[in-house]
């Protein structure tokens, strides 16, 4: 049986970051004059970097852009959505163009290192991991990694929320014209994701509507 206390506190903790989760919003205007901390900076790339990913395999990078004189032509790049410069700093989720044995082995040196596992117990997964990936058709690769970056978004906005940090998440933009800008091609990379993050700007009409949810009874099946 847990104490009175200890369901109080939880109670509490739990409507914390429900009210948190609807404080938050895709914030569509940005304060120019507020910057993230370096400590909400480290939250954010511990955050990604913690993130569940499938198989263990970290086949994602994370570009942060803090420089606003790179940050302006993909303005344009990203049809003309100001967030992208107007934010604090831009969050760049990217792919490899690349993914092969060499990721696994990483992967497996990371785990017996960390862990101590002894090769006897990792060899036959590993086996099955190298077949899986490399039986993958290129298309299906990119496919499974992209999903892999939307986990990372939607881990990203959480924190975000709990730290009070506003964010956006964008799809509309130009991801030839965006690698080719910020030299990704050359770094094995290929971007999938923006998230501007920063301050919402007081005149940004949109931190003030209500959201639009359908009802739990719409959403949620019990069985």
């Amino acid at each position: 049986m847990f104490s009175d206390d200890f369901i109080l506190i939880f109670a509490k903790k739990r409507m914390s970051i429900i009210e948190k989760l609807k404080w938050r919003y895709a914030t569509k205007k940005f304060d120019t004059n507020k910057q993230l901390s370096q400590i909400q900076l480290s939250i954010l790339k511990e955050a990604f970097n913690l993130t569940a990913l499938s198989y263990g395999l970290q086949t994602l990078k994370m570009v942060i852009i803090e420089d606003k004189f790179v940050r302006e032509p993909l303005v344009e790049l990203s049809y003309g959505q100001r967030q992208v410069l107007d934010a604090s700093h831009l969050l760049v989720l990217c792919i490899q163009t690349k993914i092969d044995d060499t990721d696994i082995t990483e992967h497996f040196d990371m785990i017996k290192d960390v862990r101590n596992t002894p090769d006897t117990i990792l060899d036959p997964f590993k086996k099955q991991l190298n077949a899986t990936i490399t039986n993958m058709a290129e298309d299906k690769k990119d496919d499974w990694a992209t999903r892999q970056a939307y986990i990372a978004l939607g881990n990203l906005m959480t924190v975000c929320a709990v730290e009070g940090i506003d964010s956006c998440p964008m799809e509309g933009f130009i991801p030839e014209k965006l690698d080719e800008a910020l030299g990704l091609n050359a770094l094995g990379l290929s971007s999938v994701l923006l998230l501007p993050v920063g301050y919402r700007a007081e005149d940004d009409m949109f931190a003030t509507l209500k959201k639009v949810r359908k009802p739990l009874t719409k959403t949620i099946i019990e069985l």
